[in-house]
């Protein structure tokens, strides 16, 4: 076939496709007015995974698993905004890695509220001045942000979702020259994550923490001679020149964000479960919390420990794991962990991302 026929062939595949997504709208709109009767939240996280993970089981075509994970994701989006504007409260300022976790999951059609702490973006949600709220919670390099699990110990709020978000870090600047800097901003994390980077290429150069990167790059937009370790996004954001991208010491490098309203996920059977609690005070208690796990065959991803804030060395402790809150073998782990417990709280049951 020449092109001009497959071509045509091509246009008229497109023009079904729009037939099919306008009517794929028309449905959308008839569940947002039932949603809308019912008080229920628009964007229901475990409703959009079935749907990507039943296709993907269904594909027998030429489209890999992560093409159609793109093309549904970014359709989804796109209804998900269309009849009601979701807001969406993330630690900022606008260009953060948080910014960018926040646009991949809720899209450019959503409304963003920057705020400058995470106990705001708890306080935007609660306050319903946002639907929902991103914060970071552990990179695979730094580990846990301390600060979001002790938020959780005083906010009702539950988690709905999770982000995970593969952290490249660029070198931005005004100068178009690399040789030109003499001072090189950004928040700790990213300067840890590019120490050795900068060692080898700077190695003169003063370099100074900011509380964001976003932070450092709106620095560095008032100062001569001067770059900050940021996003792509914020060089687009701020038109600030690359000097070097993917400066990071080490490639496998993820942070993970949680998106945090005021409703639990239904189940999808790819869930993951975080709860927190704090344990009597005797000897073995650790281990008795951890027993009903094993016994159930649930698989523990993560346990950090934090200072209660409420009693000299007293600790209350934070645990994710694989499985949802209405898994029968779950119900029956979290009932047995109760009794050795001084109080247990789910935090959230939601969709686990690949």
């Amino acid at each position: 076939m020449e092109i001009e026929e497959i071509r045509k062939k091509i246009d008229e595949i497109d023009e079904k496709l729009l037939e099919l997504l306008n009517l794929r709208g028309e449905l959308v709109k008839k569940i947002f007015e039932i949603k809308q009767q019912k008080n229920r939240p628009f964007f229901d996280p475990s409703r959009e995974k079935k749907i990507v993970e039943r296709l993907i089981k269904k594909n027998k075509g030429i489209l890999k698993p992560e093409d159609l994970e793109v093309i549904m994701e970014t359709i989804l989006k796109v209804y998900r905004n269309m009849f009601k504007e979701i807001s969406v409260s993330y630690l900022g300022p606008e260009g953060t890695f948080t910014h960018q976790a926040a646009l991949s999951k809720f899209g450019e059609k959503a409304k963003y509220i920057p705020v400058k702490t995470i106990d705001e973006v708890f306080k935007e949600v609660e306050k319903d001045r946002a639907d929902y709220g991103v914060v970071p919670i552990e990179n695979s390099i730094e580990g846990v942000v301390t600060h979001t699990l002790d938020v959780f110990l005083e906010s009702d709020l539950k988690i709905s979702a999770e982000i995970l978000l593969e952290i490249h870090h660029y070198l931005l600047s005004k100068e178009k020259h690399i040789r030109k800097i003499k001072k090189i901003y950004s928040h700790p994390q990213a300067i840890a994550q590019c120490r050795n980077w900068i060692s080898e290429n700077l190695p003169e150069v003063e370099v100074c923490e900011t509380e964001s990167t976003a932070g450092a790059v709106k620095k560095i937009i008032k100062e001569k001679n001067s770059a900050a370790i940021g996003s792509e996004i914020a060089a687009s954001i701020y038109n600030l020149n690359i000097l070097a991208e993917k400066i990071e010491d080490f490639r496998e490098n993820f942070t993970r964000f949680l998106v945090i309203g005021k409703n639990f996920s239904e189940k999808t059977g790819n869930d993951k479960t975080s709860i927190l609690f704090s344990i009597k005070d005797k000897v073995g208690a650790l281990h008795d919390i951890l027993v009903p796990f094993k016994k159930e065959n649930i698989n523990l991803t993560r346990i950090e420990s934090r200072p209660s804030k409420k009693k000299a060395w007293e600790y209350v402790f934070f645990v994710d794991f694989i499985g949802h809150k209405d898994d029968v073998n779950v119900k029956r782990a979290l009932k047995e962990v109760e009794k050795s417990t001084v109080f247990l709280k789910v935090l959230g049951s939601y969709p686990k991302e690949r």
